[in-house]
């Protein structure tokens, strides 16, 4: 878990604004862009779930790669 420092900026009374160091922006960012990751990852396993597959020794000799 992120440890925030949060400043919290108001208006007449309401909150407005928070304010954050920049280290731990960052840290925000990277994690919402590793959830990002994992969810379109997620969607691609669903997708491709039933598409057909060819065994890596088949590959390798399709290519003339075998010894």
């Amino acid at each position: 878990m992120i440890e925030l420092h949060p400043q919290i900026v108001t208006k007449d009374g309401e909150k407005q604004f928070v304010i954050l160091p920049y280290d731990e922006f960052a840290a925000i960012q990277e994690a919402l862009a590793d959830i990002d990751d994992l969810n379109s990852l997620r969607a691609a396993k669903t997708e491709e779930h039933d598409a057909p597959t060819v065994p890596l020794e088949e590959v390798i000799d399709s290519l003339g790669l075998s010894g």
